[in-house]
Parts: C-alpha cells; sequence; structure tokens
C-alpha cells in the first residue's frame, strides 16, 4: 500500500511553554494538504519524537488524525529502541484510528541485521497496519541493510521503506530485489529525484512544509517523463532544502514556517533556536524561493 509521492515528516507544534499546541495543529494540518501533502507522519524525528512522551505522541496521533479527517493517510511514528514498546505504543496508534505505522531502526543500542529482523517482524505482528521501516544511520549508529530489507518487505504488511542512509547503491538494490508493490520514499529532500532515476516511488519530505506543490510538481514531471523540467525544479529547490539542515532540523524549518505566517512554536532542549546568522541564511533561500 503506498501513501502517495509527497509524505510530510510533520513537525509538533508547541505553544510558549513547550508544551503540544493542539491548537495550532488542524491549522497545520490544513496548510500542509493545501500545499500539496498526500500524507502526513506524525512524531517522527522531525516531530521531535525524541522529547515527546508516550502520552503525548498517543494524543498526537488521535488528534491529528480527527483534524485530517479522511483528507490524506496519518502514519504515526511509533519506532523507539525498546521493541516491547514499540510494539505497545503502535497498538495504541492503531486503535485511535491512523493509517499507516513508521518504525526507525533502533537507536544507541547497535543491534545486528538479526536483531533489526526480529525487532521489526515482532512489531509488524502486532499490527494490521501498513509499516513503512525507516533507515536513517546518521542518527541511529545502525545501517538497516538491503538483505534485511529484502527479507522484511516479504511479511504482508511490511509495505515500504523511508531510505535516508544518502546510499543510492543501497536504494537501487532494494528497489531491484523486493516486489514491485514494495515502495521506497527517499528519506533525504535533495536525493529525492536521484532516488526516483533508479526506481524510487517518493519522498518523505521536510522541504514540503514551506514547498511542498514544487516537491509533487518535481516527482509528476519526473514520472511524466520530462526529466528536463524535473532537474530544473530539482536545482530551483536546492537551496531551500540545503537551508533546512543549517542547524539541526527541526529548528530552520519550523523558523521558515513562521516565516511564512504559520506560527508552529519554538523547539524542545536539547536542540536550540537559530542564531542570527542561520536565521539569515534561511530566509534568504526561503523567502527568495
Amino acid at each position: 500500500m503506498g501513501f502517495g509521492s509527497v509524505i510530510t515528516a510533520m513537525v509538533t507544534p508547541f505553544d510558549e511553554k513547550g508544551q503540544v499546541d493542539f491548537e495550532k495543529l488542524p491549522k497545520l494540518i490544513d496548510h500542509l494538504i493545501e500545499n500539496g501533502s498526500e500524507a502526513l507522519v506524525v512524531g517522527g524525528t522531525t516531530g521531535e519524537s525524541a522529547t515527546l512522551s508516550e502520552e503525548e505522541k498517543a494524543a498526537l496521533y488521535q488528534q491529528s488524525v480527527k483534524a485530517a479527517d479522511g483528507r490524506v493517510s496519518i502514519i504515526a511514528g511509533t519506532g523507539m529502541n525498546d521493541t516491547h514498546a514499540t510494539a505497545e505504543l503502535t497498538v495504541r496508534a492503531e486503535r485511535v484510528g491512523v493509517d499507516g505505522i513508521m518504525l526507525v531502526a533502533p537507536y544507541y543500542n547497535k543491534p545486528s541485521q538479526k536483531g533489526l529482523y526480529e525487532h521489526f517482524r515482532t512489531v509488524a505482528e502486532k499490527t494490521s497496519l501498513p509499516v513503512m521501516l525507516y533507515n536513517v544511520p546518521g542518527r541511529t549508529v545502525v545501517n538497516l541493510l538491503p538483505e534485511t530489507v529484502i527479507e522484511l518487505a516479504k511479511i504482508p504488511n511490511i509495505t515500504c521503506v523511508k531510505e535516508a542512509s544518502g546510499n543510492l547503491e543501497q536504494v537501487t538494490t532494494i528497489v531491484d530485489q523486493t516486489p514491485d508493490d514494495f515502495l521506497l520514499y527517499s528519506g533525504d529532500d535533495s536525493l529525492t529525484l536521484p532516488c526516483l532515476s533508479v526506481g524510487g516511488d517518493g519522498v518523505v519530505s521536510v522541504v514540503s512544509h514551506v514547498a511542498g506543490k514544487e516537491m509533487g510538481d518535481m516527482i509528476r514531471a519526473y514520472q511524466a517523463g520530462d526529466v528536463q523540467k524535473a532537474a530544473e525544479i530539482h536545482q530551483r529547490l536546492l537551496p531551500v532544502m540545503k537551508s533546512m539542515f543549517v542547524s539541526p532540523s527541526p529548528a530552520p524549518v519550523k523558523t521558515a514556517l513562521q516565516m511564512k505566517g504559520m506560527d508552529v512554536g519554538g523547539v524542545r532542549l536539547p536542540l536550540v533556536p537559530l542564531t542570527s546568522d542561520e536565521r539569515e541564511k534561511l530566509y534568504s533561500a526561503v523567502m527568495n524561493e
């Protein structure tokens, strides 16, 4: 099962006290839908999952389902580095009506490939929902290898992978050796077009908060065979994509949304607001796009 081509890894809105701001949530979701998002990952890395309590995550899933009201799929980021806790949160997410689950590779523990396989298999067996694997070695310190993804793709409800290893050989192998209905999403905005060129299906995006329609246009142009147009859009968007990481995400994208008139609050420690120099770089890229 696919979730469309442009999936937004949604930020979590906070109020002035750093609490989840459920009043801002519907406006944010409306904004993302109006700007081309076809599905939303809620409570993922960009949603500051590392600093959200399980109660906050569960409430966020529930309120996002309510605000989306069936217009787009809601994918709950339930992955943690504790398999049992991940399974419990996954069951809870399904109960509140989400459409899919995203599971990041367990971080810090440094599991083997066998451990990774067993983690994902165990959690997937606890839900009837489609599951997206998420490989991001830069954050987790483990690389979910193609061979492991290929084995996991045999599990009926493991339907796709978000690949953020930055390794196109790895992406190519996964596309080549998994079933046609197993989808691969780029986990890096700037690698969306290269991933499409080796058979990828779309992106789980940060930049789509501010340039979702353009990301969709690029993907559709490529899929329609207009490679030149896709490349032109990619070149135009690249400075904006790079600006989303002038400091640790999601501080830049939350600031960019504020610049565009969508206040979603700040970030929780240990993340910090942008410096004035970082704000200038971001403003230059985002407001001149």
